[in-house]
């Protein structure tokens, strides 16, 4: 939480905004939250390797990985925008045990332990138990070279914006699926996404009872660049408009 303290504090001016590609932005906050992330749990676990999305992968080939992304939500955090959070996933030996993602503007804390459920500020959540897929509110995103490839996600996007109810883009991965777990969304689709953008969120769908799974409607694994969440009782409906 005390890097969801720092991007609170500093959130709306007063930081560098740098460029990793046309579109990909990063901040000086960016870099400072994954430090002090990665300083605490190299203390904390100083055998550990850790994968962070700014500094890429420190291995000392152990068992525990801490995978994490410092602020997901950039573009939104270098706009003003109030919508952003810290994701952090720690998997042993290959499999996601533990996810934590922090939403500090609404101070909501989500977190899952595998086995034991997932939980908002202590509170055990569940997702939603709405369907068909004509009543259900759903959230997506869109990959950052979408002007340059066919893999983009609009045709899917307008698919999705007839079936559905509605469909929201709000531009964190992290919070999209902590709020299918939440029973706030009742799916979420994207593609082009890394591990960290998904780790800790993935963890907390199947926790709350919901499903993840690739595009297909197969098992999902950090290796796939497509998921698919839900409550579960829109999967089947959800994965075939994706095939279409």
């Amino acid at each position: 939480m005390a890097a969801g303290e720092l991007q609170r504090r500093r959130f709306g001016g007063g930081y560098r905004i740098d460029f990793k590609g046309e579109k990909n932005l990063v901040t000086d906050v960016d870099r400072a939250s994954e430090d002090l992330i990665v300083d605490t749990l190299r203390a904390a676990c100083p055998g550990c390797d850790v994968l962070a999305e700014e500094s890429g992968l420190a291995s000392k080939d152990s068992p525990l990985r801490w995978i994490v992304d410092p602020l997901d939500g950039t573009t939104n955090y270098a706009h003003g925008f109030p919508w952003f959070a810290v994701s952090i996933a720690l998997e042993v030996e290959g499999a996601v045990r533990l996810g934590v993602i922090y939403h500090p503007m609404m101070n909501e804390l989500f977190t899952a332990l595998s086995g034991r459920g997932a939980r908002l500020n202590g509170r055990i959540l569940s997702v939603s138990m709405r369907q068909p897929l004509k009543e259900c509110l759903l959230a997506t995103g869109f990959p950052y070279d979408r002007t340059r490839t066919n893999e983009n996600n609009f045709r899917n996007f307008e698919e999705f914006q007839l079936a559905a109810r509605a469909v929201r883009r709000i531009g964190a991965a992290a919070l999209d699926l902590a709020y299918v777990a939440a029973g706030r969304l009742d799916g979420y689709w994207e593609c082009k996404l890394n591990p960290w953008d998904v780790a800790a969120g993935r963890l907390l769908v199947e926790e709350a009872g919901g499903t993840v799974t690739n595009h297909g409607g197969e098992p999902y694994t950090l290796a796939d660049h497509r998921i698919l969440a839900s409550n579960g009782l829109i999967h089947r409906e959800m994965v075939d408009l994706l095939k279409v």
